[in-house]
C-alpha cells in the first residue's frame, strides 16, 4: 500500500488546509489558458472559411475517391514491370547517393557549427544560419531548381536530395558533437594530443554511431522523397507514377503504389535494425 493510501481523513483535511491552492490555478492562469484556446479555435475557423473548406465538396470528393479506388483493383503492371523496376532502382539510387553526398558534405561543416569545437561566436553564428537557410528550402523546390540547372533526370534528383539533407545533417551532426562527453576529450588533451587528436579520438568515436543512425533514417525517408521529386521530372519511379495518373490508368497506379510501399517497408525494417545495432553498440561502448 502506498504512503498516500495510509493517510487518514484527518490527515488529508489538515493537508488541504495547509496547502489550499496547490492544485487550484490562479484566475490569471485560467484567463491566459482560455485566451489561448479561443485564439486557436478562432484561427482554425478563420482558416477553414478563408481556404474555402466545404463539407459538400468533401462529400462529393469522397464519392469520387471511392470510384477511383474501385478502378485500382486488381492492380496490374500492364506489361511494364521491367520499366517500373528500373524506375524503382533509380529512385533507390537517388535516395542513396543523395543521402551519402549530403552526409559527406555535412560532416566537416558540423564541426565548424559546433560550439565546443569552434569557439568563435561569429563563425558559429554564420555557419548555423547557413545551414538553416539550406535546410529551409524543401526538397521539391531544390528539384525544380536543379532541373533548370542540369536538366531532367536522376542527376537533378540526387543534387536536390543532397542539398536538402546537407542542411539537416549539418544541424543534427553539430548538435550531436555539442552533446558529446568531455571526458575522452580531456583524456586526449592530458596526454599531449592536439586539437585534431581531440576530435579524432575524443569526439568522433562518440558521435559516429549517432550520425550513422541518422543517415540510415534519412535514407529510408529519402526513398519517399525521391518518389515525389520524380513526379516533377527528377527521375525515378515517380515519373512513371505521374504519367499513369495523368492517363488515369488506375490499375497501374495501384501497382506502382504497392511496390513503393513494399520497398519502403523493407528499407524501414532493415534500417531500423541497423540503427538499433549502432545505437546499442554506442551505449555499450560509452558505459
Amino acid at each position: 500500500m502506498s504512503r498516500t493510501a495510509r493517510l487518514t481523513d484527518v490527515d488529508r483535511g489538515r493537508l488541504a488546509e495547509s496547502y489550499p491552492d496547490v492544485f487550484r490555478p490562479s484566475p490569471w492562469q485560467r484567463v491566459k489558458a482560455l485566451t489561448v484556446i479561443v485564439a486557436l479555435v478562432g484561427m482554425f475557423l478563420f482558416g477553414m472559411v478563408w481556404l474555402g473548406f466545404s463539407f459538400e465538396k468533401l462529400a462529393t470528393g469522397i464519392g469520387r475517391l471511392g470510384v477511383v479506388v474501385g478502378l485500382m483493383f486488381p492492380p496490374s503492371s500492364g506489361g511494364l514491370l521491367h520499366l517500373y523496376l528500373k524506375g524503382l532502382a533509380e529512385t533507390l539510387a537517388i535516395a542513396f547517393l543523395g543521402t551519402m553526398l549530403a552526409s559527406l558534405l555535412a560532416f566537416p561543416v558540423a564541426f565548424v557549427a559546433a560550439k565546443n569545437v569552434v569557439g568563435q561566436r561569429i563563425l558559429h553564428f554564420l555557419s548555423r544560419r547557413f545551414l538553416d537557410t539550406i535546410r529551409g528550402v524543401d526538397t521539391l523546390i531544390w528539384a525544380l531548381i536543379f532541373i533548370n540547372v542540369v536538366g531532367l533526370g536522376p542527376f537533378a534528383g540526387i543534387l536536390a536530395v543532397a542539398m536538402s539533407d546537407f542542411g539537416t545533417f549539418g544541424k543534427l551532426f553539430s548538435e550531436a558533437i555539442e552533446a558529446a562527453d568531455t571526458g575522452p576529450v580531456d583524456g586526449v588533451t592530458s596526454t599531449g594530443g592536439s586539437v585534431l587528436h581531440e576530435i579524432r579520438f575524443g569526439i568522433v568515436p562518440q558521435v559516429l554511431p549517432i550520425m550513422l543512425s541518422q543517415v540510415l533514417y534519412y535514407f529510408e525517408s529519402n526513398t519517399r522523397s525521391a518518389t515525389v521529386i520524380g513526379i516533377v521530372g527528377a527521375g525515378g519511379i515517380g515519373l512513371y507514377l505521374s504519367n499513369e495518373i495523368h492517363q488515369q490508368n488506375w490499375d497501374r497506379v495501384a501497382f506502382l503504389i504497392v511496390i513503393i510501399l513494399i520497398t519502403v517497408a523493407a528499407i524501414d525494417y532493415v534500417s531500423s535494425r541497423l540503427r538499433f545495432a549502432l545505437i546499442g553498440r554506442a551505449v555499450i561502448a560509452h558505459d
